[in-house]
């Protein structure tokens, strides 16, 4: 059997993560297979690293990786997947709400089915809050339609992959990365399978609205031209709305006789135009400015210690 290497990116999590960690090592012994488990602070501060390294002191399949500062759960998920030793790579939550004991539905599919290369654990009843679940949803959507990722509707961040996927992405990608959108860049193979979803006993979700919501445009801007296309889509039609108002307030008042009432047409053209003007320079920017960060080369993340008990 393929060795696994599960990688958790840890946010504040003081509490659930040796909980997390116990409870992923006594599966994974019980499976009998070779594995290890790599903790990445994603800049939580002093007292969930030195949880780490207590972990990795006392247990000699995990390490610990500390970044600078919060670079977001996907780029901590990255700085592990690129550590990763093992063919097998499973991302897992520091927050139970996937239990670890889930891991073997994911990996005995790619075990059985050579041709699936990432695997994705989605419950059957997730436990999360309704704006919660419904903005995921929403993304998941999003992301399906712009990468063409036939299964991204279902995807979730416990996902089972072969780790060979990350030779497709190992340049400097700036920040603002999506793994689901890296993953789509070096297969098109994708699997869903019902796994359980348990109720959040430490803490709360570090995502709000405000953080769903650049997620979504850094995926869209960062690995889909699909809103410069809109927005060239949005010009052609208030161009032909441009020509309709002409017809309306120029063309047929002059030939009824009638005097053009100005400023109605003047305010309402250029409202209407303004604010498309805004939307396509908008969209516009957004991708100068990733543009801008590559050529900086501003990281994705940068490990700042890395500690092993062995």
């Amino acid at each position: 059997m393929q060795g696994v290497s599960i990688v958790i990116p840890v946010f504040r999590s003081d509490e659930s993560l040796p909980v997390v960690v116990e409870r992923t090592i006594k599966y994974m012994h019980s499976l009998q297979r070779d594995f290890e488990i790599i903790l990445v602070d994603d800049g939580s501060g002093s007292e969930t690293w030195f949880v780490v390294k207590e972990l990795a002191a006392v247990y000699p399949q995990v390490r610990g990786k500390r970044l600078g500062r919060n670079f977001g759960q996907h780029s901590a998920i990255l700085a592990g997947v690129r550590g990763a030793i093992f063919p097998l790579t499973v991302t897992l939550d520091d927050d139970l709400q996937n239990p670890p004991e889930e891991i073997g539905n994911l990996i005995s599919i790619l075990d059985n089915s050579p041709r699936v290369d990432v695997v994705y654990g989605v419950p059957e009843a997730s436990a999360q809050s309704l704006w919660r679940r419904k903005s995921g949803e929403w993304i998941r959507s999003l992301l399906a339609r712009t990468m063409g990722i036939g299964e991204a509707a279902k995807f979730s961040s416990f996902r089972a992959f072969r780790t060979k996927l990350r030779d497709g992405f190992d340049a400097r990608l700036g920040p603002g990365v999506s793994i689901d959108a890296l993953l789509a860049w070096s297969t098109n193979s994708f699997k869903a399978v019902t796994v359980e979803h348990q109720e959040r006993v430490f803490g709360k979700s570090n995502y709000s609205i405000r953080k769903l919501l650049r997620f979504a445009l850094d995926t869209l801007t960062g690995y889909s031209t699909v809103p410069l296309r809109l927005a060239s889509i949005l010009g052609l039609a208030t161009a032909t709305a441009g020509i309709f108002l002409l017809l309306v307030f120029v063309l047929l008042p002059f030939l009824r006789g009638v005097s053009v009432q100005g400023f109605p047409f003047l305010a309402s053209t250029i409202i209407l135009f303004s604010g498309i003007q805004l939307i396509s320079l908008g969209v516009i920017g957004e991708y100068l400015a990733r543009m801008h960060f590559r050529v900086m080369q501003k990281p994705e993340y940068v490990v700042i210690e890395e500690f092993s008990g062995e």
